[in-house]
């Protein structure tokens, strides 16, 4: 599953087997910042909600998924939410395709797309809810980070209680349409962070 690099892989082993056990027992041990999976404003706040604290209705509802072309360190800016100004009402999910997740694998995944601060504040201003990435980080990639980075996308996102999605996979068919989301992420008490199995669907417009 991707991951940063400064964490360390998901395990998965059998803890108990038949024949030799009564029943088959499966144990995994990850950083809950694995594969796909939603922050909690715990991430960067010390005082801020953690999974368990998030209410259930922020994690499903109405939405857009939004087609944006970007090259690989490229910045997702202001202008590419305003062509969608029309469509993203207060309250949306905005999960954006930008065909990254089918780069896993592959050296060119690591140096993802970010969005730019003032495309943060616009969501927020805007009342977007969650923002779902099909790559691993709003903010700027990993290896081009300089140093003293701080997450200023997460900041701005997180400090304003909007959801950060990242490293989504399979919105490509939903591309520019409306959609109903669930993100069914793991309700960990205390926890930063949750792996999350999330669905989506068409809404029948009018």
């Amino acid at each position: 599953m991707p991951r940063a690099h400064t964490f360390p892989a998901a395990r998965f082993e059998r803890f108990m087997s038949q024949p030799g056990d009564p029943i088959n027992v499966t144990r995994f041990e990850m950083i809950v910042h694995t594969g796909t999976h939603v922050d909690a404003p715990r991430h960067f706040f010390l005082d801020g909600p953690a999974f368990d604290e998030i209410p259930l209705d922020r994690l499903h509802g109405p939405g857009l998924v939004l087609r944006v072309e970007v090259k690989a360190g490229g910045v997702i800016g202001v202008k590419d939410f305003e062509r969608a100004a029309d469509r993203i009402e207060p309250g949306d999910i905005v999960a954006l395709d930008t065909g990254w997740s089918e780069k896993f694998g592959t050296e060119e995944y690591d140096i993802n797309p970010s969005i730019s601060v003032e495309a943060a504040q616009w969501l927020v201003d805007r009342g977007v809810t969650l923002l779902a990435c099909d790559f691993a980080t709003p903010d700027l990639a990993l290896p081009l980070r300089p140093p003293g980075f701080n997450w200023p996308v997460h900041h701005v996102l997180l400090s304003n209680g909007l959801l950060v999605c990242e490293h989504l996979r399979g919105v490509a068919p939903l591309s520019g349409k409306r959609v109903e989301f669930v993100f069914a992420a793991l309700n960990i008490c205390g926890s930063d962070g949750a792996p999350a199995r999330v669905l989506a669907r068409p809404i029948e417009q009018g």
